[in-house]
C-alpha cells in the first residue's frame, strides 16, 4: 500500500504531503507518514526547514473516527507530534479548509502556523464528549492564554482564520491561492532562529493571574454545559495547563481523556455522529438515483409555520412564492420574517445585505397559479384532513408536472392526502417542527406510493437548507409525535394519581430535557384547540381553559408567571387537579421521582420498538435523531433508543411490567435474547 505521505524537496526546504481523501483523517498510516518525513529531514543536513501541508480540499480536518473503539496502532498522534515539536529545524503548518481536532493539534505542535484566510481552526471534541487527546489542551492556552483557549476546548466551535491570527494561533494569513510557495517562503525567513515550541509558551499566566476566568467562563455558558461531562473536563485541562509543568499537564489530559472516552456520554455522542450520517441515508434507494431540481418553491400559507418554513429556503438562496388567502395574513406573515431576520441580523449572525438579498427572493401572491412553475410546494396550512385535501386538489390542477407537492402535517396520513391527486408518487410528508427556521429536525414522510427520485430529493434538499432529516413511514404522529404522545398519556395520569405537575417537569428537567409537558404546554397555549365552552369539562386542560389559565401569555396556566416569565406552582392548580382526580374517582398518593421517571420514558422505548417492528423508522438510530434534534432529549445519552440500550432492554420490560403498562412484543423478545436496539 503507497503511503498516503509523501515528501518534496524545494531547495533547503522539504514539504511534507498529506494525501488521504476525503479530510486528510489522522489515520495510522498518516501519523507514520508525519513521523517519517520528520525524521528524514532532521537526517539530511541540507533541509533546513519543514512545512507541512495537505492536498484536497482541507488540512487534517481531525483523528480517523474509524479507529475509535479498536486497539491502537502506532505511532500514536501524541508520539507523531512530540517528534515532531522536538525537531531543532523550524517547522511550518500550511493550513487551507479546516484544521480540527488532532488537525489543529498537529499545526499546535509546529513551530509556526500560517493560513489562508478562508481557513478554520478549531477542537471540537467536546461535540463527542471527549477532550483533546494529543496535548492540545496544554499547547493552546501556553500559546494564546487560558482565555482564548476556553471555548475553543470547552465549547468547540470553530474560528476563523483572522480571529485565529488576532489571538495568537496563527503567524500569518497567507494568499489564498498560493498556500504552497508562501509557505516555503515563510519558513525559509525562520531558518537560523531559535524554534518556538507551544509547549514551552507562557501565554497561559493569565489563568494564573486571575484564577476568576474559568468560573466566569462556567457562569456564561453554565447553560450550553448543562449536563455534559466534557466541557467541565475540558475547563479542568486548560487550568491545569496554567497550574502544572508541560509534562504533568500532559499526563492530566490522558487521564480526563481516558475517563471521557470509556464513559457513557462520549459512546452516546459518537453514537449520535454516526446516526445523524446514517439518517440521510435511503436503505432500499439506489444511491445514483437521479434528483429533481429544485430551482423554486411554493409555501401554502403564511402563518409562523409557513414563514418559517420559507425562510429556511430564502437563506439557502432558493427562491419562494408564499400564497395565502386575504392580503391582510400575507402583509403580516412577511413582515414577520423580515422581523426574524433583522432580529438576527442585530445579533451579528447576518448582515443587512444578506436580510435584503433573502427578502428578495420572496413572492407573496392570493393567487394559486403563481405556483405553477414551482418545482416543490410545501402547504403549511390549518391540521384538518378536508382542508388539506381541498389544497391538494387545487395544487395538482395548476402545478406543472414533475414538481413535488408536501404536506407540513404533524401526524395526518399522507397517503390519504396524496389521493387528492393524480400524482399520489410526487407526494410526501415535510414535517418541520415550530419554529421551522430555528429547530433542525426534518422528518421526511414516505408515503406508500412516494417515488424514489421524489424522497431522495426531499434528503438531499434538507441538507441543502440545513435540516438533519430522518425518514418516516406513514402512522398517526410519525415517529416522534407518535412517541410524545405515549409520555404525555401517562404525565397526565401521573397527576390524577396524586404526582405534583411540578415534580413531573422537574424530573425530565433533572433527566436533561430542557422542559417539562406542563411547563411545555404553558408555553405553547392550554387554549390550543379548545372547544372555547367553559361549562364543558371533561379533562384537566379544559378545567383551567374555565378559569382563564391559558399559560404564558395570560400570566397563568400550569403554573403562576411573574413579569421575567419565572413560574410558580399554583394552590388553584393544585386544587383543580384534585378536585378533578375526585370526580373521575382517582385515588390521591404520593408518588416516588423514580416512578415519575420511568413511567414517562419506558413506553417511549415501547413505542420506539413498535415503529421499529411495523418498519415505520429504517432504524433505531433514526429515532434518535428525531428526538435529539425535534425534542430536546439529551444528546449526552444517544438518544431514547440508545440510552434503552444503556440500561438494559430487561431493565425497560421489568419496569414496564411492574407500573402494569403494556410491554410489545419486539421489546420482549429482544429484551429476552439480551439484544439492544443499535
Amino acid at each position: 500500500m503507497t503511503s498516503p505521505i509523501r515528501t518534496e524537496r524545494h531547495d533547503n526546504v522539504l514539504v511534507i504531503i498529506s494525501d488521504n481523501p476525503p479530510v486528510n483523517a489522522l489515520g495510522q498510516a498518516v501519523r507514520a507518514g508525519l513521523t517519517e518525513g520528520i525524521a528524514e529531514a532532521l537526517s539530511d543536513d541540507s533541509v533546513e526547514a519543514v512545512v507541512i501541508r495537505c492536498d484536497g480540499r482541507t488540512f487534517f480536518a481531525g483523528a480517523d473516527i474509524t479507529e475509535f473503539g479498536k486497539p491502537p496502532q502506532g505511532p500514536s498522534l501524541p508520539e507523531a507530534l512530540d517528534k515532531l515539536e522536538a525537531s531543532d529545524k523550524p517547522v511550518v503548518a500550511a493550513i487551507h479548509g479546516t484544521a480540527l481536532g488532532g488537525g489543529c493539534e498537529v499545526a499546535l505542535a509546529c513551530h509556526y502556523r500560517v493560513a489562508v484566510p478562508s481557513a478554520k481552526m478549531g477542537l471540537p471534541e467536546v461535540k463527542l464528549g471527549l477532550i483533546p487527546g494529543a496535548a492540545g489542551t496544554q499547547r493552546l492556552p501556553r500559546l494564546v492564554g487560558a482565555e482564548a483557549a476556553l471555548p475553543l476546548v470547552a465549547i468547540g466551535n470553530p474560528i476563523s482564520a483572522k480571529k485565529a491570527k488576532e489571538i495568537g494561533l496563527l503567524d500569518e494569513l497567507v494568499g489564498e491561492d498560493n498556500l504552497a510557495a508562501d509557505a516555503i517562503a515563510f519558513a525559509k525567513s525562520k531558518i537560523g532562529q531559535p524554534v518556538p515550541r507551544s509547549s514551552e509558551g507562557d501565554a497561559n499566566q493569565d489563568g494564573i493571574k486571575n484564577p476568576d476566568i474559568f468560573d466566569e467562563f462556567r457562569a456564561k455558558n453554565g447553560r450550553k454545559m448543562r449536563g455534559f461531562d466534557a466541557p467541565n473536563a475540558a475547563i479542568e485541562a486548560v487550568k491545569a495547563a496554567g497550574e502544572m509543568p508541560y509534562a504533568e499537564g500532559v499526563k492530566k489530559e490522558r487521564e480526563l481523556f481516558g475517563k471521557l472516552m470509556t464513559g457513557t456520554q462520549s459512546k452516546a455522542m459518537r453514537h449520535y455522529f454516526f446516526a445523524e450520517r446514517a439518517a440521510n441515508k435511503v436503505d432500499d434507494i439506489p444511491a445514483d438515483t437521479p434528483l429533481i431540481d429544485i430551482k423554486k418553491v411554493g409555501i401554502i400559507g403564511a402563518g409562523t409555520m409557513g414563514g418559517g418554513i420559507a425562510m429556511n429556503f430564502l437563506s439557502a438562496g432558493i427562491p419562494v412564492t408564499i400564497l395565502e388567502m386575504k392580503q391582510e395574513a400575507l402583509d403580516r406573515g412577511t413582515a414577520t420574517m423580515r422581523k426574524n431576520y433583522e432580529a438576527t441580523a442585530k445579533k451579528g449572525r447576518m448582515t443587512a445585505e444578506q436580510v435584503e438579498q433573502a427578502m428578495g427572493l420572496l413572492t407573496p401572491t392570493l393567487e394559486y397559479n403563481d405556483l405553477a412553475d414551482c418545482d416543490l410546494v410545501i402547504e403549511a396550512v390549518y391540521e384538518s384532513m378536508d382542508v388539506k385535501k381541498d389544497v391538494f386538489g387545487k395544487l395538482d390542477e395548476v402545478v406543472k408536472d414533475g414538481a413535488i407537492l408536501a404536506s407540513n402535517t404533524s401526524y395526518l396520513d399522507i397517503n390519504e392526502i396524496a389521493t387528492a391527486t393524480k400524482r399520489p408518487g410526487y407526494v410526501l410528508g415535510l414535517h418541520f417542527f415550530s419554529p421551522a427556521n430555528v429547530m433542525k429536525l426534518l422528518e421526511v414522510v414516505r408515503g406508500e406510493k412516494t417515488r424514489d427520485d421524489v424522497l431522495a430529493t426531499a434528503m438531499k434538499l434538507s441538507k441543502r437548507i440545513g435540516k438533519v432529516a430522518a425518514v418516516s413511514g406513514v402512522c398517526p404522529g410519525f415517529i416522534g409525535n407518535r412517541m410524545l404522545s405515549k409520555r404525555q398519556e401517562q404525565a397526565n395520569q401521573l397527576i390524577l394519581e396524586g404526582a405534583n405537575y411540578w415534580d413531573v417537569d422537574d424530573v425530565l428537567l433533572e433527566f436533561g430535557f430542557p422542559m417539562g409537558p406542563f411547563q411545555m404546554g404553558d408555553l405553547a397555549g392550554i387554549d390550543i384547540g379548545w372547544h372555547r365552552d367553559p361549562s364543558k369539562v371533561t379533562t384537566i386542560r379544559e378545567a383551567l381553559c374555565a378559569v382563564g389559565r391559558f399559560g404564558q401569555k395570560a400570566g397563568k396556566g400550569f403554573y403562576d408567571y411573574d413579569e421575567a416569565r419565572q413560574r410558580t406552582p399554583s394552590d388553584e392548580v393544585k386544587q383543580i387537579i384534585a378536585d378533578f382526580a375526585e370526580k373521575e374517582g382517582n385515588e390521591q398518593r404520593d408518588i416516588s421521582k423514580d416512578e415519575i421517571c420511568e413511567r414517562l420514558l419506558y413506553p417511549m422505548v415501547n413505542e420506539g420498538a413498535k415503529i421499529l417492528d411495523e418498519g415505520m423508522a429504517q432504524r433505531a438510530s433514526d429515532i434518535d435523531v428525531v428526538w435529539i434534534n425535534g425534542y430536546g432529549w439529551p444528546l449526552y445519552t444517544g438518544g431514547p433508543m440508545f440510552w434503552a440500550d444503556t440500561i438494559g432492554l430487561d431493565t425497560v420490560v421489568a419496569g414496564l411490567e411492574k407500573h402494569g403498562l403494556p410491554v410489545s412484543d419486539y421489546l420482549r423478545k429482544k429484551a429476552d435474547a439480551g439484544e439492544s436496539f443499535n
